[in-house]
């Protein structure tokens, strides 16, 4: 009598699977970016804590961006290192290169949130693009191209920052977390739906900022000054996305397991937050997949239906893979397809073993 039940549970993953493919995914990879017509001044905001390595590489980059009307205000974060002079050396050299230094964050704020706070109060533009300062843009038209997800009426654009590509299995799957969870929100984002975007490449106006009252809402939470800030404002501001190479950063990945674990789990942590509605959704997806390996291992163990096992295993291989991969395309990213299954499974694993972390361990700690 199990066995039935268990089938039947099975076919409902899969069910839900195939809905997500065909009415997210797929339309997600036909997606077309909006035309570059008017070029409105930006602001390129950059908030950084000890990070003169990764900013000699980033702000030359910046520095450099075809674009006819920007600026970019560098917020110095309490930083230790030389990045101090590094930075007043370029503003004598740039006029559209400003410096806001922190010398302390109140006890009761979250420290980044505090210094995009006052980097944006320091703005001189409306429009506002963000990114981190680990993360490289993937051309010089990268503001040029973001900015253009304004010409829909959009008071938020929500941009794609892959991680770049090194050797071994740890960056597969990092690369493929990153891909997977960046296809959901943005498709999401595309049905109008946006629920989240990454602080690595996100864009809204000063007025839809001050409007939903910044991050005052989370200002104490560790992260979410970009996805729990689009949770807030979307209530209020439309969102676009804009999800061509050229409008793409890049960001170097964790190198080891830990770190990458470390990272998921403030991730995770912000994401309890989300609303309802958003929980729902994100969660269906999610729980779908997790319960479908876990009853494939089930019914495996107890050898029974095998043909209509591998019958429903087939069709959610042969619909949803493809799906991820047409995605992955359009977002001008590399998937192994050998490599895609185990992949799959991990990604869903570590998801559940994180999601229980967070549960029993609420002490998340931000850098």
């Amino acid at each position: 009598m199990i066995t039935p039940i268990l089938l039947a549970v099975l076919a409902l993953c899969v069910l839900v699977q195939l809905y997500y493919a065909f009415f997210y995914f797929i339309p997600l990879s036909k997606h077309q970016d909006p035309e570059i017509a008017v070029q409105r001044p930006v602001s390129v905001i950059v908030a950084a804590h000890n990070e003169l390595e990764n900013l000699v590489e980033l702000l030359p980059m910046l520095l450099d961006q075809q674009y006819p009307a920007f600026e970019i205000v560098l917020v110095n974060d309490r930083s230790e290192d030389d990045t101090e002079f590094y930075v007043y050396e370029l503003e004598r050299q740039f006029e559209n290169f400003r410096i806001v230094t922190v010398k302390k964050t109140p006890e009761y704020l979250n420290s980044k949130k505090y210094a995009l706070a006052l980097g944006i109060r320091a703005a001189r533009y409306e429009h506002l693009l963000f990114t981190d300062a680990d993360c490289r843009p993937c051309s010089n038209h990268w503001i040029d191209k973001m900015q253009s997800g304004y010409n829909t009426g959009a008071d938020i654009v929500i941009g794609y920052s892959p991680y770049q590509k090194l050797k071994g299995f740890l960056n597969h799957l990092v690369r493929y977390e990153t891909l997977l969870t960046a296809i959901q929100y943005l498709s999401h984002a595309n049905k109008g739906y946006a629920y989240m975007g990454v602080g690595r490449n996100l864009s809204y106006t000063k007025s839809c900022f001050f409007r939903n009252k910044g991050f005052a809402s989370h200002i104490k939470t560790t992260g979410g000054d970009d996805d729990l800030f689009v949770r807030d404002a979307v209530n209020n501001s439309k969102a676009s996305i804009v999800i061509s190479k050229e409008g793409q950063t890049s960001s170097i990945p964790k190198k080891t397991f830990r770190e990458w674990l470390v990272q998921k789990r403030r991730h995770m942590a912000a994401g309890k937050q989300y609303n309802a509605a958003d929980k729902g959704r994100i969660g269906a997806f999610i729980s779908s997949n997790i319960l479908f390996y876990i009853l494939c291992i089930i019914l495996l163990v107890l050898n029974s239906h095998l043909a209509i096992l591998a019958a429903l295993t087939g069709l959610r291989y042969l619909a949803v893979f493809p799906a991820y991969v047409l995605a992955a395309r359009r977002l001008d990213e590399e998937i192994s397809l050998p490599l895609l299954p185990l992949l799959d499974i991990a990604y869903f694993f570590s998801y559940l073993l994180l999601g229980v972390s967070v549960v029993m361990n609420k002490r998340i700690r931000w850098k």
